[in-house]
């Protein structure tokens, strides 16, 4: 009687055979799975390579914290060249210094460039980081409120800058803060920053002038000077409606 299991049973060369496909198969799979770590690594590198870019390009203030920005304040001052916050007075006739006009003032009868008080739209502008100049009229009612602007010359440019708008626009240090450009052309010389200024820090009847835009001597000022200021800070403006919206 036949073995059953004679026809399942394999030659000497068919065992051969077997074991060579099966040899094959596993350098297969080990080639496949060293392509596929190697895609791996390169995959972890282009990350690692992305993070490390992106971390030394990013505007290293812009992710400081307000604590940071404090803490360097006196030294960045240095570093713009930023003079002395002035008390430049009420607008002449200091009657008109809160007055609401109509028709805009001419910029070269304030007391100071940029203007600090004076003669002003009775509708406030807004607080928020701009990119064109907003109508001055309406900034200096802000101010009134309490308001503190970075203005920069239009010429400005660069990381600092640009650490200056992204930190404003992205923390909660803003709320009465407004950035942005002054550039009147048709106002003459009162219309753009004075020579060798980059970077007016203005509140009421408050002015500081810096050769250069810098973040922690922005924040420096604005902390203390809008109304209410960043944290527990002191105010250190007058504004005469200090805390009232725009």
């Amino acid at each position: 009687m036949a073995d059953p299991t004679s026809k399942q049973r394999l030659t000497k060369a068919e065992r051969k055979e077997e074991a060579r496909r099966q040899r094959v198969e596993l350098q297969r799979k080990m080639a496949r799975s060293r392509r596929n770590r190697k895609v791996a690594f390169g995959v972890v590198g282009v990350l690692v390579a992305g993070v490390a870019a992106f971390a030394l390009t990013r505007p290293q203030e812009a992710s400081a914290t307000p604590a940071d920005l404090l803490e360097k304040a006196a030294q960045a001052r240095q570093t713009a060249d930023c003079g002395p916050v002035e008390d430049v007075g009420p607008y002449q006739p200091s009657s008109q210094d809160r007055a609401h006009v109509v028709a805009s003032v001419p910029l070269s009868t304030y007391a100071s460039v940029p203007p600090a008080s004076g003669p002003h739209n009775a509708i406030p502008y807004g607080a928020g980081v701009y990119s064109t100049p907003p109508p001055i009229d309406r900034v200096i009612h802000s101010l009134e409120h309490g308001a503190a602007i970075v203005w920069y010359a239009p010429g400005a440019s660069g990381e600092e800058l640009d650490r200056i708008r992204t930190f404003y626009e992205g923390h909660d240090v803003g709320s009465r803060v407004i950035v942005a450009p002054y550039d009147y052309p048709d106002q003459g010389a009162p219309g753009t920053l004075p020579a060798g200024t980059q970077m007016a820090l203005v509140a009421w009847h408050k002015v500081q002038k810096c050769a250069n835009v810098n973040l922690a001597a922005a924040f420096g000022f604005t902390s203390s000077y809008s109304a209410p200021p960043f944290g527990q800070r002191p105010y250190k403006g007058e504004a005469p409606e200090a805390g009232n919206a725009f």
